[in-house]
């Protein structure tokens, strides 16, 4: 690497860190001090360091914030994709390069229980959280009763404030609960907030039921029109099939049990 690719990288270190120490200045200070090219080599190993140690916190929190499970993380690697086919294959794997992000293109994963729907939606927000972006889970039952206790204690701007700010949101499991019309109307502010949000960003749902019957379990017709519209206006929608994934590592035991004589021999 050359010396000034090696003050760039200085100067790109010191902003992540937020140390107020350009690439120039970095050059200005080798110059002064008569630095040679391996004691330059050797300070910006330094600043290597303390960048990784910073990425590396911005994972950490990033991760502990998102609810995502972390003792035993769902990921893209440890998908068996080997389970799914269709021409379209492709396209549902290239989603770890987290282009939908960067397209602010919403994802659903709809199809029957237990055949990965949350496992893909948690493996992209945990590599969000990977890239240091924000991501947050919740199920749609939590969030039907955050919205109704928002209410209740008057924090319904804190709360969505909260659901905006994430730049990938998860909602698991649409349909397995409704929302009455007072949280259906904050369901979309939500969504219409986060449609018009800059930067990359995306909401991901997954449902064992068709967004044509989403309004079935959401109480005010217009305001579940509006955003369901905003959420499918720029979306991709898995359509999954298949048998359940759950109980590949089931072992089954058969056995029985002997009478008293038996054991003992004893013949009736």
């Amino acid at each position: 690497m050359s010396e000034v690719n090696k003050f760039r990288k200085i100067g790109d270190h010191c902003q992540l860190l937020g140390i107020p120490f350009s690439e120039s200045e970095a050059a200005a200070l080798s110059c002064r001090l008569n630095m040679s090219e391996e004691e330059i080599a050797k300070l910006c190993s330094v600043f290597d360091y303390l960048a990784d140690k910073k990425n590396q916190s911005i994972v950490s929190t990033c991760l502990k914030l998102s609810r995502l499970p972390l003792k035993e993380p769902k990921t893209f690697e440890g998908f068996d994709f080997s389970r799914l086919h269709g021409k379209d294959i492709e396209k549902l794997k290239n989603i770890d390069t987290l282009s939908p992000l960067y397209e602010q293109k919403n994802l659903a994963f709809i199809g029957p229980q237990g055949i990965g729907k949350t496992h893909l939606a948690m493996a992209f927000g945990r590599k969000c959280c990977e890239k240091g972006i924000k991501a947050y889970f919740l199920k749609a039952t939590e969030l039907e009763q955050r919205l109704t206790a928002a209410r209740k204690n008057d924090r319904i701007g804190a709360l969505t404030n909260g659901l905006v700010k994430p730049s990938c949101l998860i909602i698991d499991e649409i349909g397995r609960c409704s929302f009455d019309r007072e949280n259906t109307r904050i369901f979309f502010d939500i969504v219409d907030r986060r449609s018009n949000k800059e930067g990359p960003n995306c909401m991901i749902f997954t449902s064992n039921k068709t967004p044509d019957t989403w309004g079935e379990y959401f109480d005010e017709t217009d305001s579940l029109l509006c955003a369901l519209d905003r959420i499918f206006d720029n979306a991709r929608v898995f359509m999954m099939k298949g048998e359940s994934y759950r109980g590949r590592k089931l072992e089954t035991i058969a056995v029985e049990a002997g009478g008293t004589s038996k054991l003992l021999g004893i013949k009736n």
